[in-house]
């Protein structure tokens, strides 16, 4: 006679249900150690004062680029493609000499007021703002004058409808705060 195994013989219990997992209240003591931790991490790693700015570019803080609202897509036949407009909007020398020496402080820029231009960020024929003060950084020589010969090609690729008047701010904003 054959004989059964005792595990044969045991009672099969039914399978467990899952059972949902309620939400529930986040511990507060969990969450105020977490938070702690967040901030001393920040504190850690956030630098103590600014790096020093390098002498080719232009800070995004103290000159981010502001543009002429009067300069659009719509618009740049009658502005910026338009043959002797900037000289229209160029600001007078004195004011740009003046705002040269404030922006050579704010900068720690060392050297006579003649080794820096008072350059525009995003410069005119490119749709920049005359005046406005987070336009302008004293710009190095001769690198001034090298960077003028890209804005007068963007300025062409702009006009010739290879890019638009947004890319060529962009990328001159660019340049100016990465490369210089």
């Amino acid at each position: 006679m054959c004989q059964t195994p005792d595990w044969a013989l045991r009672r099969r219990e039914p399978p467990l249900r899952s059972i949902a997992v309620l939400a529930s209240r986040p511990d507060p003591i969990l969450v105020l150690l977490v938070a702690a931790a967040a901030v001393a991490v920040a504190v850690l790693v956030w630098p103590r004062s600014s790096p020093p700015l390098s002498p080719g570019r232009a800070s995004w803080a103290l000159t981010p680029g502001v543009l002429n609202p009067d300069v659009t897509q719509v618009s740049i036949a009658d502005t910026i493609c338009r043959r002797g407009w900037t000289r229209t909007i160029r600001p007078p020398t004195e004011y740009t000499n003046e705002l040269k020496l404030e922006h050579m402080k704010a900068y720690g820029r060392a050297g006579g007021r003649s080794d820096y231009q008072e350059d525009h960020l995003i410069s005119l024929e490119l749709g920049g703002h005359p005046t406005d003060p987070r336009n302008l950084w004293p710009e190095p020589e001769p690198q001034a004058t090298k960077v003028d010969r890209i804005e007068n090609e963007l300025n062409d690729a702009i006009c010739s409808g290879r890019i638009s008047l947004a890319e060529g701010q962009r990328r001159i904003s660019l340049l100016k705060h990465t490369v210089g």
